[in-house]
């Protein structure tokens, strides 16, 4: 396995209320060393979209780091069945260390403190995965994240801010990647006309392709804001 960027995850802050989504390998880390430095001990709670390990690899340190190693039971962990209860990827021990546990459910509305969000259908994926819209005034926000494309896949997405994980340049015939290409993007994007699309989760052929290039390339032929995640970057949603 190569490895050219970071999966440390999102890190969203809304008022006083901390989520930390996907935390992949390397997301304590991140917050360590990132500028300025995010401390674990500020979350309100963590948020698996699946168990895939480049979402989840990282979610038992960082439930540690967030309860102070368990020593002060606190937040919520929000996750899918089957990351917790069939081959799970979530520590039993570690489970006892949050306040509450609460199972993704599909179609279903959530809240922790001042945020809030609901999950969509299933995706297409190997594992039991759920994308997000959150309503985080004055912005919508959608989190389009791993799946195949299917055809009402658009119609669950209508944030104003559109994140959409994009692992293929071009698509590869059926085999059993179950992952987005830039064309299922232009799809998406003609129908939801967001504000702004944001690329992300980028696999050898958009990183091969350099994802800043191509993000420039769709903006052009949409005629939409188009931008391309990069590792690090901080998106302030009042100047969206």
């Amino acid at each position: 396995m190569r490895q050219l960027r970071s999966s440390g995850g999102v890190w969203l802050s809304v008022g006083k209320t901390n989520l930390y989504m996907d935390p992949g390998p390397g997301a304590l880390v991140r917050c360590l060393h990132s500028k300025p430095r995010l401390d674990p001990s500020a979350l309100d709670g963590i948020l698996l979209t699946h168990k895939h390990l480049d979402h989840s690899g990282d979610v038992n340190v960082m439930i540690e780091a967030m309860t102070d190693g368990g020593f002060k039971r606190k937040g919520v962990l929000f996750a899918p069945q089957d990351a917790i209860e069939e081959d799970p990827v979530v520590l039993k021990y570690v489970r006892s260390y949050v306040e509450k546990v609460e199972v993704l459910k599909e179609n279903s509305q959530y809240r922790l403190g001042e945020i809030r969000f609901s999950t969509s259908k299933k995706h297409h994926h190997r594992v039991e995965t759920y994308g997000l819209n959150f309503k985080i005034e004055p912005r919508t926000i959608s989190w389009v994240t791993d799946t195949r494309f299917f055809p009402d896949l658009p119609d669950l997405y209508r944030g104003e801010i559109l994140i959409i994980h994009v692992v293929r340049l071009k698509p590869v015939g059926d085999d059993l990647i179950d992952h987005l290409s830039i064309e299922d993007v232009k799809t998406i994007v003609k129908k939801v006309k967001p504000k702004l699309t944001v690329l992300t989760h980028f696999g050898m052929t958009m990183i091969q392709a350099k994802p800043w290039v191509v993000a420039a390339e769709l903006e052009k032929e949409l005629g939409l804001r188009v931008i391309a995640a990069s590792d690090g970057m901080k998106l302030d949603l009042e100047e969206v």
